[in-house]
């Protein structure tokens, strides 16, 4: 599946995917959420702090031998660390909940613009974004939990770094030594070495990971494509097994699974290269101060207790400098699902903003007026010439013409979700419109609900539902309608046609399009089906397209596509686009 998203956003972007739920109807809730996690984000701090302090008082105590003192520590730590488990575990609970909140308030609004207007419909025309179930069902889920844990991560490290940068200052003391026969001393020393460890490590983890932005954002792509191609099969298990198509879609698939597995290693390489780095980093991080702090302990500068305060103080600033070495991977895995995100809502934005060249309207005359239609494909190619004409109350209209010429476009025109010509289509205001296409949708449900879409599933009586399944001959479905299923996959094109008619005759149109809506019906059932329409539905308009001659005879008008030269050039002129329009004239109607 092609697709025109971008890869890369600038933090506007970013902070319009991200403040609408702030400033939402929740924002209330959702901003006391944040501030009780805040607050115990830096009562986490407050904490690592007082443990610094303990551990100055208790390795002391050790050094000196003073039981008394020793015990009093251990009574100490034992109420900070309970008070620490309560507020780490309140902490996560707390964020938990508020990124489900952000994420279910993100999810419905992403999906009410994507289903909003039939953008959902207009995105897979253009092929502007793929894969939107991934973007609204994982790229969402990144971004809420990954915004959460990133920003609540990045400011405790900047609290920590503020509450520990004074304590290392003032417990490392000055650094003297000789150079170039010059005495120089370094104030806070510890606090310098601190700030050139970790810019170093941050210099190196970015240069070696930066590649990972780009390679996540494919391999969330080539998931996504994946899991596609597989839905298809089930979707089309039939026709993939009548075809004996197994090795095709084989192929297909591995072809794509290739894709996600080449990827990974590029992946996995990138990430083996930052983890060798962010490894050694931290490693030699708990050596480190030992060895700068180690002379002044050895010279009785300072005493044991300070020397781990000195270690516990530096492991504080190192890690709270180090912020971004430690979260890279997220941040990679985090950009990307933002840059998937905002190509996704540019997308829906440039659909739902796409102004419509045809102009779709209400009147009150009491008939659909076509008046200098003009069809064209997403590209701007042409496919008519400007059309013209008008349906009435009880009108039977057959409409016919070659393959491509627009036949089905105009019925998509007519009901407002294709945009893409000029001209005007007015529709009477009080009609009630149905569009029947030769593959009707029903969702995975039960069986009532299938034949009730797009109302809601006891929207009928079901005495009135089982009449109208043994008029359409499916009187073997009249007990199965509580039952849930995939109906799609579970009844035949034949079963799933006659069951559209169904839904026609429980919705009872004033205008019905018909589009090749018996294609898959024998012509005693399709002779039927049409005869239950008209005898049930007549002061309906019917409007079909069909190309058996059964069907003419239920219709008093004929619209064909021909194309506009003359005859001698009506053939060559066929293979051509924007050469149709609509040549009327009158059927024999029984």
């Amino acid at each position: 599946m092609s697709s025109t998203y971008q890869e890369r956003t600038d933090w506007r972007a970013v902070w319009r995917l991200i403040a609408p739920y702030w400033q939402s109807e929740e924002k209330w809730k959702a901003r006391g959420l944040l501030a009780a996690v805040i607050a115990l984000a830096l009562g986490m701090v407050y904490l690592d702090v007082q443990f610094n302090a303990w551990n100055r008082d208790f390795y002391n105590a050790l050094e000196s031998k003073d039981f008394p003192a020793f015990r009093e520590q251990l009574w100490r730590f034992s109420y900070l660390a309970f008070i620490y488990i309560a507020v780490a575990i309140y902490r996560i609970y707390l964020t938990q909940g508020l990124g489900m909140r952000w994420r279910t308030w993100m999810t419905r609004q992403y999906m009410e613009e994507w289903l909003a207007n039939q953008t959902y419909y207009r995105i897979e025309q253009t092929r502007s974004a793929d894969n939107p179930d991934q973007r609204i069902a994982v790229d969402l889920d990144l971004l809420t939990t990954g915004s959460l844990s990133l920003a609540l991560g990045f400011l405790s490290s900047v609290v920590t770094l503020v509450s520990f940068i004074g304590i290392l200052w003032a417990v490392s003391g000055p650094l003297s030594f000789m150079l170039a026969q010059h005495e120089f001393t370094i104030p806070g020393y510890m606090v310098w070495f601190a700030i050139l460890y970790a810019g170093f490590g941050s210099m190196l983890v970015w240069w070696i990971g930066k590649p990972l932005v780009h390679l996540n954002f494919e391999q969330q792509r080539f998931e996504a494509d994946f899991r596609f191609g597989l839905i298809r099969i089930r979707e089309n298990a039939e026709a993939v097994a009548l075809y004996r198509g197994e090795p095709q879609e084989l192929s297909h698939l591995s072809g794509r699974f290739e894709r996600i597995r080449g990827n990974w290693w590029a992946i996995m390489r990138t990430t083996k290269q930052l983890n060798t780095a962010s490894t050694f980093y931290a490693q030699f991080a708990i050596i480190f101060p030992f060895l700068v702090g180690a002379p002044r302990y050895f010279s009785g500068a300072i005493k044991l207790g300070e020397l781990m305060q000195i270690s516990s103080a530096f492991g504080h600033v190192q890690e709270a400098l180090s912020w971004f070495i430690d979260a890279f991977s997220s941040l990679a895995n985090w950009k990307a699902s933002v840059n998937r995100l905002a190509g996704f809502h540019a997308a829906v934005q440039a659909a739902r903003e796409h102004e419509s060249g045809i102009a779709v309207t209400r009147n009150n005359v009491g008939a659909l007026l076509l008046d200098d239609l003009s069809l064209q494909l997403p590209d701007g190619v042409p496919l008519t010439r400007p059309l013209s004409g008008d349906i009435h109350t009880g009108q039977r209209i057959l409409v016919s013409g070659p393959s491509g010429c627009g036949k089905s476009t105009l019925f998509r025109a007519i009901a407002g979700i294709w945009p893409y010509g000029t001209g005007s289509i007015e529709i009477p205001s009080d009609a009630k419109l149905l569009f029947v296409p030769q593959k009707s949708y029903l969702p995975i449900g039960t069986l009532r609900a299938a034949i009730a879409y797009p109302a809601a599933a006891n929207a009928y009586r079901d005495l009135a539902i089982r009449h109208y399944l043994e008029l359409c001959r499916l009187s073997h479905l009249a007990d199965k309608l509580d039952e849930s299923d995939n109906w799609s996959q579970r009844l035949s094109p034949g079963e799933q046609q006659r069951l559209a008619f169904v839904r026609v005759l429980l919705t009872r149109p004033q205008v019905l399009f018909l589009d090749e809506a018996t294609s898959a019906l024998d012509p005693a059932t399709e002779e039927l089906l049409y005869g239950l329409v008209l005898q049930e539905l007549p002061d309906a308009a019917v409007i079909s397209i069909a190309h058996r001659d059964l069907v003419a005879k239920f219709h008093a008008i004929h619209w064909r596509f021909v194309p506009a030269q003359g005859r001698q050039e009506a053939q060559a002129a066929s293979q051509e686009r924007g050469h149709y329009t609509i040549q009327e004239a009158r059927l024999a109607t029984t």
